[in-house]
């Protein structure tokens, strides 16, 4: 008897011990977890404190009717859609994109803030915390470098397509070696070898950024380009010698995601639907992204019309011209008669007078007739400059290194 009992008081003790480790152990884990737990921030609000709500805008949804749903009463709708004007077009609401409200956990659940995600990038806030205030801004980006390569068996698109990258690819190839190579002139056996940027936004991919140098083998003969930047405005593509592979124009007037209408003296117009020639490329981009002057020249016109919106135009000399239409403003001091040299920035992004969305129409005049500046014999532009030939020859041979790394 004595035996059992002192073995259960032996047990007892254990687990008591045993228990007592146990939780000790897990309060700690737990004040540590407490300890270690990150603030929790969406678009740089912190929402520890909010219910947040994820939502995507319906067909014929109008940005009132979602805010109203969410306990915002009129008068404020009204005062959102004035201190939006010249921030956010209230009335481009689209359906199918994704906006966020971040709401009081009390009995009102009312929005303290509304977020409407123009793109991977681009949000608008609307803020109602404490007096309204309407504001832009940009998820971060994260960039990766990576390599591709691939041979030519019928076009660089499909070949593109076969390997499973970016048809974005293809589209830059084209464009850099615009005034070089005649991509409807490749033939079997051409080859590329590409250096560029992956994009990601909260760990999902959102397309490739820029290529920082590529290889392309036509007719036998490599044709390099290698990007580098000369001035905080823009960067061009160099060969080997530091010869730009543009010519004296600026191949586009923007930093722009695509080209969405070329030059065509046929076409139907996206607002009135009438068919009429379209003298310009539009160059679609984001709201607010800088409009360069792609030539040295003499601002004639900077002005605003119904059809034009905001829009500048530039005499180069007494052959060449150019007009850069839509704008969301132009820049402050740019005026007729004020000087510009190639690369300055005259503008911004926008889709003001008759336009569907953010972009620029370039409008390019030769002999003042206007003309589609990809096809015309331009003089060549300038090399590198020779206080920078020595930086641009160390960016060239690593960037080199790279692409005769790059497996065939």
């Amino acid at each position: 008897m004595k035996k059992s009992v002192g073995l259960f008081l032996m047990i007892s003790a254990l687990f008591f011990v045993l228990s007592t480790l146990i939780n000790n152990k897990q309060k700690k884990e737990k004040h540590e977890t407490v300890k270690n737990k990150l603030p929790n921030y969406e678009y740089g609000i912190l929402v520890d404190s909010f219910s947040v709500i994820k939502g995507i805008v319906k067909k014929d949804q109008t940005l009132g009717e979602i805010l109203y749903a969410n306990h915002i009463d009129h008068p404020q709708i009204a005062e959102v859609v004035n201190k939006s004007k010249g921030i956010f077009d209230v009335r481009r609401v689209n359906a199918g994109k994704h906006y966020t409200v971040v709401c009081m956990r009390d009995s009102t659940k009312k929005a303290a803030y509304f977020i409407y995600q123009e793109d991977h990038m681009n949000y608008v806030v609307i803020d109602f915390s404490n007096d309204i205030s309407v504001y832009r801004g940009k998820k971060h980006v994260t960039t990766k470098v990576n390599t591709a390569h691939g041979q030519i068996t019928s076009s660089l698109w499909l070949s593109i397509e076969e390997q499973g990258l970016s048809p974005k690819i293809a589209a830059e190839l084209s464009t850099i070696y615009a005034w070089t190579i005649d991509f409807f002139k490749i033939q079997k056996g051409d080859a590329f070898k590409v250096y560029y940027e992956n994009n990601y936004i909260d760990g999902d991919y959102i397309g490739i950024g820029r290529i920082l140098a590529s290889e392309f083998t036509h007719a036998g003969k490599n044709f390099y380009a290698f990007y580098y930047k000369e001035n905080d405005n823009y960067g061009e593509y160099f060969d080997i010698e530091g010869k730009t592979l543009r010519k004296a124009f600026l191949k586009a007037p923007v930093d722009y995601k695509r080209i969405s209408s070329k030059y065509n003296r046929r076409r139907k117009h996206p607002v009135t639907g009438r068919w009429k020639g379209h003298f310009g490329t539009d160059y679609a981009a984001d709201r607010g992204t800088p409009i360069w002057s792609t030539a040295n020249g003499t601002i004639t016109r900077a002005s605003y019309t119904k059809n034009n919106g905001n829009y500048v135009k530039v005499k180069h000399n007494g052959t060449y011209t150019t007009q850069y239409l839509h704008m969301s403003k132009i820049k402050p001091g740019i005026k007729k008669g004020v000087y510009v040299k190639q690369g300055d920035i005259i503008g911004y992004v926008g889709s003001t007078g008759l336009a569907t969305g953010p972009h620029v129409c370039y409008r390019f005049w030769k002999n003042g007739r206007q003309v589609d500046p990809y096809k015309q014999k331009l003089p060549p532009g300038n090399p590198i400059k020779d206080e920078n030939i020595d930086d641009y020859r160390l960016v060239k041979d690593s960037l080199l290194q790279i692409l005769l790394r790059t497996k065939e």
